[in-house]
């Protein structure tokens, strides 16, 4: 049980990790939040269709958490599908990444603590000082004298930020919530609510286009059906087979597979000072999961999903 658990929660990461470049080239086709909106209201179909028996024992208590889950889930994806039109796939992946050490900073503040959960050790301090090092050396330019240039910062680099905020504040809310209710009705849920939010956004941030092509269809379906229905339905179960920690530890191969996909199908190339900037990325994300720190309110345990 647990080994299958594992490899599904691998191929998931796998999945997330590619659909960064399957996105990006889509976006061609279709303006960020169009696509966003698209996705999530096909795989809130399917979902709508594979949980229909679960329909009738949703009530407001349900709803309510489904609302909040949903809205850190929305306000991740928009940040993110708007930057990744703005930047590199593996930028974005790296910088999504941060939500891994977003969680346990979070997790100092008692109240966004979910029941159970533990202050932040050193570690994750530690690591959020190298990640933090590691986004600026990614994202902002060096000047003449070699000093940071901050008055050509990316905006879609900042955007990817906003979406590692959001989806932290996406699995803190999972934290508190998830062991209310039935993984099935949230992950219906979230995913609806998601797509409400996102139409509600849309208009108000983007004019919206659609040129429904075959690239974008296929990158419609990757999205929807493997990286949102299939994907928030396995790691709803594998979370409540595998500890939150062990869970943590897989997502931090995300940004991993993302770089890969970028290098091998995108032709991305990492000059010195980004394949710097990512090393240090990737060295905080393992710290913040990979190290346990002696416990002074006891070691993080964290809640995590993408």
């Amino acid at each position: 049980m647990r080994t299958r658990a594992y490899l599904l929660m691998l191929t998931v990461v796998a999945v997330w990790g590619a659909t960064f470049v399957v996105v990006k080239d889509a976006l061609a086709d279709a303006s960020p939040l169009a696509f966003n909106l698209t996705r999530m209201t096909l795989a809130f179909a399917v979902l709508a269709v594979a949980y229909h028996g679960h329909w009738r024992s949703i009530g407001r208590r349900e709803l309510a958490a489904g609302a909040v889950i949903g809205f850190f889930l929305a306000m991740g994806y928009q940040f993110q599908t708007a930057g990744l039109a703005r930047t590199t796939p593996s930028k974005s992946a790296l910088i999504t990444g941060l939500v891994v050490v977003l969680v346990p900073l979070f997790s100092s503040l008692r109240a966004l603590r979910p029941a159970g959960g533990h202050a932040p050790g050193w570690n994750a301090y530690t690591g959020a000082v190298l990640a933090f090092a590691g986004i600026l050396l990614l994202t902002v330019p060096s000047s003449r004298g070699g000093a940071f240039d901050f008055s050509s910062v990316n905006l879609g680099d900042l955007l990817s930020l906003g979406c590692a905020i959001g989806f932290a504040f996406h699995c803190l809310a999972l934290g508190h919530l998830s062991p209310r209710f039935d993984f099935q009705q949230l992950a219906l849920l979230q995913i609806g609510f998601c797509a409400v939010f996102m139409a509600i956004s849309m208009p108000l941030l983007e004019h919206p286009y659609l040129h429904l092509t075959a690239r974008l269809c296929a990158a419609l379906l990757v999205a929807a059906l493997l990286a949102t229905a299939a994907a928030f339905s396995i790691q709803s179960w594998v979370q409540s087979v595998l500890p939150a920690t062990h869970t943590a530890l897989i997502l931090t191969m995300e940004p991993v597979f993302a770089v890969l996909t970028a290098i091998l199908f995108y032709g991305e190339r990492l000059s010195g000072r980004s394949a710097a900037g990512a090393a240090l990325v990737m060295a905080g994300i393992a710290l913040t999961e990979l190290v346990t720190a002696a416990p002074a309110s006891g070691a993080h345990e964290a809640s995590s999903s993408s």
